[in-house]
């Protein structure tokens, strides 16, 4: 158990939080991480990169974005606090596809009979966007933003990221607990969730700690990809193994995760504040100085993504469109 004291409960948890995860277990390399994923472009090669194209500012601590290809719209899931408090204060924005306000508070607790305490990952299936939420996952229509459900995981200590798999919803449980008095403790287990209708079942318990926090469904692959916050193994999974299998080594504290395709993700750290691209088993810095870099929406389209700073109160776009390009 970690503990920081401070005066504001709110930023006292979130510090606590990087406080946290950089002393635990599983990080111990962090600098020979960095290095390698520096030098996985092969020399010679165009280096990819990304390019902060502009700030969205005025949110609170926004932690997961999603883009609604149909509608030009990201979602943006804003904790507003501490991330394991059911204080019912947090909120959905929508932003316009170039980064400007639609909604700030397109979703928000308290209004319309919606429960929202620390809203996080989110995933859209048919009319419902999907949001993790401490112990269970909210149900919202894409469109008007009324709640359509509200389904309880029983046991979960930390609802994290969402995705749409082939066959239901999945949400990974870091395991984590945050104190209201700024202290960390991680009970576990680490687990995936599937919610297939409103059944909820055990998809997949972890050994160890890794603290599993972002999930993605790669549709090319048939698999899931996962991203850790307490160790630097990127893993694959899919419905039917007993184990998950590694996919590549990447800088610790990882966050979010988005597939480009053909093997290809997007992934941050915040061990060094950055956006990276795995590939053929390795990890490519494509941008830097993104603090508390959380879980990334992606427009495929216009090659665009958006990256939350959790501990902030911006959101910031980069241009991958040269990623897209290779």
């Amino acid at each position: 158990m970690y503990r920081i004291a401070t005066a504001n409960p709110a930023r006292l948890t979130l510090s606590a939080l990087v406080l946290a995860l950089a002393c635990g277990g599983g990080r111990k390399d962090t600098a020979s991480e960095t290095a390698k994923a520096d030098s996985a472009t092969p020399a010679g090669s165009p280096a990819p990169e990304a390019r902060i194209i502009g700030t969205v500012k005025g949110l609170q601590n926004p932690e997961s974005v999603r883009w609604d290809a149909e509608q030009g719209v990201w979602f943006v899931a804003n904790v507003n606090g501490n991330p394991s408090e059911k204080d019912n204060n947090g909120y959905i924005s929508r932003l316009k596809a170039d980064g400007s306000v639609d909604s700030l508070k397109f979703v928000a607790a308290g209004r319309g009979k919606v429960t929202l305490n620390a809203p996080k990952g989110m995933a859209i299936v048919a009319d419902t966007l999907w949001v993790a939420d401490i112990d269970a996952v909210r149900g919202f229509n894409r469109k008007t933003g009324a709640p359509v459900a509200s389904i309880t995981v029983p046991g979960a200590k930390f609802l994290n990221d969402v995705t749409a798999g082939p066959d239901g919803i999945y949400v990974t449980d870091t395991g984590v607990h945050f104190g209201a008095g700024g202290s960390m403790t991680h009970p576990g287990p680490d687990r995936v969730f599937k919610i297939a209708g409103r059944k909820v079942s055990t998809a997949l318990t972890f050994k160890g700690q890794p603290g599993p926090n972002g999930i993605t469904w790669d549709s090319t692959a048939s698999r899931f990809v996962m991203v850790p916050m307490g160790d630097s193994t990127i893993v694959s999974w899919a419905p039917g193994d007993s184990l998950p299998q590694t996919v590549a080594k990447g800088p610790p504290m990882m966050d979010g995760v988005e597939p480009l395709g053909g093997g290809r993700y997007l992934v941050t750290s915040w061990t060094d504040s950055s956006l990276n691209l795995v590939a053929d088993g390795k990890v490519t810095r494509l941008a830097g100085k993104i603090a508390s870099p959380a879980d990334i929406g992606f427009n495929r389209a216009d090659g665009k993504v958006a990256v939350p700073q959790l501990m902030s109160t911006t959101v910031e776009l980069l241009d991958v469109s040269s990623v897209l390009a290779q």
